[in-house]
């Protein structure tokens, strides 16, 4: 049989994923998908067991380099080792030989390392229905991460909410519970202050809630300007709140950061043509006081120190003492500051 010239082009619309190359094992002719794994010009005239590391599974014919009717499974030798597999024949008219690696390569692997899509496969190739596969995972797999997102970010939203108080966006009751159990736990040395307003009732009984509503937030914003970011605000009540600083328990520090605070509650609050008056009583207790600190009893005894500041005029802080709040609320002198 007389020899003719072999245009490999032919063959790349249906295996774009190929090489051919002669009887001494060199690479002549490198498929436009393949060229995409490694540049064309980096394989052409280089033998493929240079290019590759091959083996198969022994059932291979013929006298030529590469083993030729059989699987044969391949790695590069340099750059990504990627896994192939493929099958060589020969064409002995044109002393020429096809290594097919269609649908030789991972799927995966060809979207991850080298963003193969299904233009680079033949019309035909089942890797066309395997791409489409692998797009579509990836495709629920990040509608999945961005649902994950939101549902985590709705989460993280409705904590927040439980644990606000949505007039003042001070933290609440419950929040105040879980912070005051950690520092417990942690056995960190901290302040507990209980703020009571002053004539806050006649504030909403002169000129309504709305008036009211307005004085809560301005205290609110005072009370978050007045604490540090470790330090906590919450309001546990209509016109009550508590605060924590953290790693304060020397009293003279503490009377300074009450009067501070009374006297800019003190600070006229205008309210559409009027203006709000209010003032505030503060007790006062430290962990200091106990040899094992329980949230209830710092409460009531700051509570307590509360009772001595407003029998004793309001406007007032009082440092909780043991030896004197033992039922004789009243006869600690208190801080007067402001009026």
């Amino acid at each position: 049989m007389s020899s003719f010239e072999f245009d490999p082009s032919a063959l790349i619309a249906f295996m774009p994923m190929s090489l051919v190359f002669d009887n001494a094992g060199v690479i002549t002719f490198v498929g436009p998908t393949l060229a995409k794994l490694r540049p064309a010009q980096d394989m052409i005239g280089r033998p493929v067991t240079e290019v590759f590391t091959i083996r198969d599974n022994g059932r291979g014919s013929g006298d030529d380099p590469i083993p030729l009717g059989t699987k044969l499974y391949l790695n590069f030798q340099s750059g990504i080792s990627t896994p192939l597999k493929g099958m060589a024949a020969a064409i002995p008219a044109a002393k020429v030989n096809i290594l097919n690696l269609s649908f030789g390569i991972s799927i995966v692997d060809a979207v991850a390392n080298y963003r193969l899509t299904a233009g680079d496969f033949a019309h035909t190739d089942l890797a066309i229905e395997m791409l489409y596969l692998v797009e579509a995972k990836s495709a629920v797999l990040e509608e999945t991460k961005q649902l994950n997102a939101r549902l985590q970010g709705a989460k993280v939203a409705a904590e927040e909410q439980a644990f606000t108080d949505t007039l003042t966006g001070l933290k609440n009751r419950r929040a105040m519970d879980h912070v005051l159990a950690r520092m417990l736990r942690s056995s960190v040395p901290f302040a507990l202050m209980h703020l009571d307003l002053d004539y806050f009732k006649s504030v909403n009984d002169t000129l309504g809630h709305a008036a009211g509503d307005a004085v809560l937030q301005q205290v609110a914003r005072i009370l978050s300007e007045e604490t540090r970011t470790d330090d906590m605000v919450a309001r546990v009540g209509g016109d009550e709140f508590i605060l924590i600083f953290n790693k304060i328990v020397e009293h003279d520090h503490l009377y300074h950061l009450a009067a501070r605070i009374i006297t800019r509650l003190e600070e006229p609050v205008p309210y559409e043509e009027t203006e709000c008056r209010i003032s505030g009583s503060i007790g006062i207790t430290t962990t200091d006081f106990y040899d094992h600190p329980d949230a209830d009893r710092m409460i009531h005894d700051a509570d307590l120190a509360l009772y001595s500041s407003k029998y004793d005029g309001r406007g007032r802080a009082t440092v909780f003492d043991p030896l004197v709040h033992d039922g004789n609320v009243g006869e600690l002198p208190a801080v007067q500051v402001g009026r």
